[in-house]
């Protein structure tokens, strides 16, 4: 599973990885049931390794938070999303001691969160994803 290939689908729950594309549609796989589905083109999808946190210094790509996760939970599902917001926001805070506490609100905490259990559940291992996702940044930096 590839981190650069996994996205969010406004109005649907949950993550998809992509696995094809068309001229009208791209082809996704649901991580949490392996259902796959064609989203249309005119649907607002959104690429996990574009998502970003607000600090008060810089924005944080996604990918550094999920890794900090996974080394804090050492490669286990996190609290639930399900949590109180307060638990959520100290549990994010040890994560990310510096995020933006008036950008970021509890509904997002409460979806970073989600994702970072689906991903674990579905096998994602960001120890090794990180090295890949330089890479790739560093290709983007230069063109």
């Amino acid at each position: 599973m590839e981190f650069n290939k996994i996205i969010s689908v406004t109005g649907k729950p949950g993550l998809y990885q992509v696995v094809s594309q068309s001229k009208n549609a791209i082809i996704v796989e649901a991580l949490a049931d392996k259902k796959r589905l064609a989203i249309n083109t005119t649907q607002n999808v959104s690429l996990l390794e574009n998502i970003a946190i607000y600090t008060y210094e810089e924005d944080k790509p996604l990918l550094e938070v999920f890794t900090a996760m996974f080394e804090k939970t050492a490669g286990k599902e996190a609290l639930s999303h399900k949590e109180s917001g307060k638990k959520l926001a100290a549990f994010f805070a040890t994560i990310l001691p510096d995020y933006d506490v008036e950008r970021v609100y509890s509904s997002n905490i409460k979806k970073v969160i989600q994702w970072f259990n689906l991903l674990v559940k579905a096998g994602m291992d960001f120890s090794k994803v990180e090295v890949s996702a330089e890479d790739t940044s560093e290709i983007t930096e230069t063109e």
